[in-house]
């Protein structure tokens, strides 16, 4: 058998997978993806926010953000507007802001379900251990 830390390393992929996979399908209902609600909750969180800065915080690269934020634009969900210099600012529109509003709930029900097993205490102390781990990471980079 490969080391612990390779086991433990697989098991939060497949639960990240897991959450992942149903947000994404439960996300439909609303006509939206879980990539495009995460980016609507990016914009939300930092309204004028460059598309660097937004693709950092969703975990992509520029150009797949990009490509992402005109899918959200020509769908009328965010503004893109000039800023200084050849800087683009992302805003979420009312229809955004509806949509997200949407995908939160969802959300909402869908983390419920797949963190049901756990007792509130032991999610307590998952979130403890995993924002150590983030900023751990955070740190080193």
């Amino acid at each position: 058998m490969h080391g612990e830390l390779q086991v433990l390393g697989r098991a939060v992929k497949q639960a990240q997978y897991r959450q992942h996979r149903a947000l994404d399908t439960a996300l439909t209902a609303v006509g939206t993806t879980l990539a495009q609600w995460d980016a609507l909750r990016a914009i939300d969180r930092s309204p004028g926010a460059s598309a660097r800065t937004l693709a950092a915080a969703t975990f992509q690269s520029e150009q797949a953000f990009g490509t992402l934020a005109g899918r959200l634009s020509t769908q009328g969900l965010i503004e893109r507007r000039p800023g200084h210099g050849r800087r683009i600012e992302h805003h979420l529109t009312p229809a955004g802001e509806q949509v997200l509003a949407a995908g939160h709930r969802i959300a909402d029900e869908v983390l419920a379900d797949c963190f049901a097993p756990l007792p509130p205490e032991d999610r307590a102390a998952l979130l403890d251990l995993l924002q150590r781990l983030a900023g751990e990471a955070e740190s080193r980079t």
